[in-house]
């Protein structure tokens, strides 16, 4: 039998959803079987699937020693380095600024200096989490940047704050801009584009088309042009929808790439000014959540990147 109380973090989910977290080498099919037999019991009594916690509640799973191994949360993530760029921290949220050359999350064959994982030991060696403490949460990541992306990302501290922005995200109530250059003019000096977006995993490229097409779904893409300068300009871009690629591939199919970009750019362009990966910068965050959302205090700050390098090299405050 194994014996689960109830934390803060575990709070909110439904019991078979922390089940399959908490004790993973459990088959899913098992777990309906323990459930109908009544050898789940939460707070003593039977209970049903879509049952949700509380905190302080307990949860008893009777099962064989062969299935009751539980969640052991890897302590590798102290392999990260600690250098970590924090421009926003409460006690829910963390906003940092991903370098170029970083993932945000593990990928398959590489080491430990994710993103995720120098958060977690930031969290870690300050004190905010503690993984024998937690039998289904970690802190996480509520979006992605690509590896030669720089900019803001917004990690959860607790559940609860995960399912908030999760939801704002979802819900469109939280809204991200971008800075990049493109190396060819923008048709008008503002807009907001819409298109229709395919990924291609298999090349880890996107397509994008201007009609409906199957298995193609509707992307917006706002801009406005800040600056021009020798052929090149700064452009301020605003996500209203958020695929892979979205901004890069998107104005590269109105004829404005990415100055960098090696994979929807010009590489002749890019070797001229000696720019190799994509000039794009998550330059801020912006919420306007529902004012019962226990995160509408963000409402009424904006959190900040900072002018990104390449913005300095090619367009100088005077």
């Amino acid at each position: 039998m194994k014996e689960f109380v109830i934390n803060n973090n575990d709070s909110g989910q439904r019991i078979d959803k922390f089940i399959l977290k908490a004790m993973p080498d459990m088959p899913k099919s098992m777990m309906y079987k323990l459930i109908r037999k009544k050898d789940i019991k939460l707070n003593g009594k039977r209970c049903e699937l879509s049952d949700r916690l509380c905190e302080g509640d307990v949860v008893r799973v009777y099962v064989k020693d062969e299935l009751s191994a539980v969640r052991e949360q890897s302590l590798d993530f102290l392999n990260a380095p600690a250098e970590l760029d924090i421009v926003y921290e409460d006690e829910n949220i963390l906003v940092v600024n991903k370098p170029v050359g970083v993932e945000t999350h593990p990928s398959y064959g590489q080491g430990n200096d994710t993103l995720i994982d120098r958060i977690k030991r930031y969290l870690y060696d300050k004190g905010d989490f503690s993984p024998a403490d937690e039998s289904s949460f970690s802190p996480a990541v509520c979006s992605r940047l690509d590896r030669n992306t720089a900019g803001l990302v917004t990690a959860a501290k607790n559940a609860s704050a995960l399912r908030e922005v999760n939801t704002a995200i979802r819900e469109g109530n939280m809204h991200k801009i971008y800075h990049c250059i493109c190396i060819s003019p923008l048709p008008k000096s503002e807009d907001i584009l819409t298109a229709y977006h395919k990924k291609d995993s298999s090349r880890n490229t996107v397509r994008i088309s201007d009609t409906p097409q199957e298995d193609f779904r509707e992307i917006r893409t706002g801009y406005r042009v800040l600056e021009q300068k020798k052929g090149l300009s700064l452009v301020e871009v605003t996500l209203y929808t958020g695929r892979t690629h979205q901004i890069r591939a998107h104005l590269a199919h109105i004829g404005s790439p990415l100055l960098g970009d090696g994979k929807y750019g010009d590489t002749a362009v890019n070797k001229r000014y000696g720019v190799f990966h994509q000039a794009l910068c998550a330059y801020a965050v912006r919420f306007s959540l529902p004012e019962d959302s226990p995160l509408s205090y963000l409402n009424d700050t904006e959190i900040c990147s900072g002018t990104p390098d390449f913005e300095k090299k090619f367009f100088p405050v005077s």
